[in-house]
């Protein structure tokens, strides 16, 4: 079952950079701070920094995550309904997990399991 929208992520190819340029923009510091993902709760969203040079930054750069309670089903769902997922369902420590799928359009549709992310984050 789809909880609600939970995160859009931006690709941040210098993550200090990065996130001092969005903590002066939200004027807020990060709830999660790693190396690997840098997380602000805003508005009762997440706005989530991914230090992956890799992936393309600019319109169409953007990844948004649609929260579930229970990914592995809820993947299964979705391929069960003409989805195609793009990589394997991963965790990413601290009981969060992901995986991103292809719908029957081509666009990207992410599904994200976070037990940190709670609905009445809005500041």
């Amino acid at each position: 079952m789809i909880l609600g929208l939970r995160t859009v992520i931006y690709h941040a190819p210098d993550l200090a950079v990065a996130k001092a340029w969005y903590s002066k923009v939200l004027e807020t510091e990060p709830y999660f701070d790693q190396p690997f993902y840098v997380g602000y709760a805003v508005g009762g969203f997440e706005l989530g920094l991914l230090p992956d040079p890799g992936k393309p930054t600019g319109p169409g750069g953007q990844q948004a995550y649609w929260g579930v309670a229970d990914i592995e089903a809820d993947a299964k769902r979705l391929a069960a309904l003409g989805a195609t997922p793009t990589g394997p369902v991963m965790d990413v420590g601290e009981g969060i997990k992901h995986v991103e799928f292809a719908d029957p359009f081509g666009n990207l549709f992410g599904l994200l399991e976070n037990p940190h992310f709670k609905t009445a984050d809005v500041r």
